[in-house]
């Protein structure tokens, strides 16, 4: 797909992380970008840094991403991309035992659910939504009328201890991809998932040094964090790409995850 002021795009998770930084590279582009955020003052700013427009959306609510699309696409028309990049992480083992009086309790489900519904039924009611107004578009070459990437983790593959949740909802995300894309392909929409590895985002800026240094040395090679710009980098290859299409993309620096 060609990138100009012509294609207009939805970035959900826009306003900080790698969703930020694929909003940049796509505005870089002359792309029209539209940011999906519940943080409305780091969204508000990057959306005026790139010309865009924030739009304060939680994926989990239907008629919150239905008024994010309607105002997406009254200012910049209908939407050819959407990179999913929305989603949160929680971490609690399936049963434990105390150390301390040896009360036993499990994970509990609300806490599942939760993760399940932004990571995974998140990012498909966006998929969705996004791809049926892509079907009121005219084809471009090829008869492609959009590109979606989405965003799964290492975690689908080689989840680690207290992931079963996360890991659940980003193997969910990779599952549906091929099925989505098959689903899509008559009417010429691409969909394709990123699988990151340890990547430096806000999240991770959270951590102390000696944490991060630490799993920097973890990765194979380059022994260091992943760049949210090295994640925008393969997003804008997937959309620019026409023949990438059903794939999981794993980019971790050669990372497997060990059991914790």
């Amino acid at each position: 797909m060609k990138l100009d002021s012509s294609v207009s795009a939805v970035v959900t998770g826009g306003a900080s992380g790698l969703g930020e930084a694929t909003a940049r590279a796509l505005a870089a582009h002359g792309v029209k970008v539209a940011i999906f955020d519940l943080q409305e003052e780091k969204g508000e700013a990057v959306a005026k840094d790139i010309g865009g427009i924030f739009c304060e959306v939680n994926v989990t609510e239907d008629d919150s991403v239905d008024a994010g699309f309607a105002k997406a696409r009254e200012a910049h028309g209908q939407e050819r991309v959407l990179v999913n990049c929305a989603g949160v992480g929680n971490a609690m083992k399936t049963a434990s035992r105390s150390k301390t009086d040896g009360s036993i309790k499990h994970f509990p489900l609300d806490a599942f659910n939760f993760i399940i519904q932004i990571n995974l039924v998140g990012t498909f009611r966006c998929i969705a939504k996004s791809a049926a107004g892509m079907l009121t578009l005219d084809g471009m070459e090829d008869g492609q009328r959009g590109a979606i990437v989405n965003t799964a983790s290492v975690a689908a593959e080689d989840g680690q201890m207290g992931q079963a949740a996360y890991s659940a909802s980003k193997g969910g995300v990779v599952g549906m991809t091929l099925p989505i894309a098959r689903d899509l392909m008559s009417e010429g929409i691409r969909v394709n998932t990123i699988l990151p590895g340890i990547f430096n985002t806000p999240l991770m800026n959270a951590a102390p040094p000696q944490v991060k240094e630490a799993l920097a040395a973890s990765v194979p090679f380059p022994k260091r964090l992943g760049n949210p710009d090295e994640y925008a980098n393969l997003a804008m290859t997937m959309i620019e790409n026409d023949y990438f299409n059903g794939e999981d993309v794993r980019l971790d620096g050669a990372i497997r995850m060990s059991p914790r």
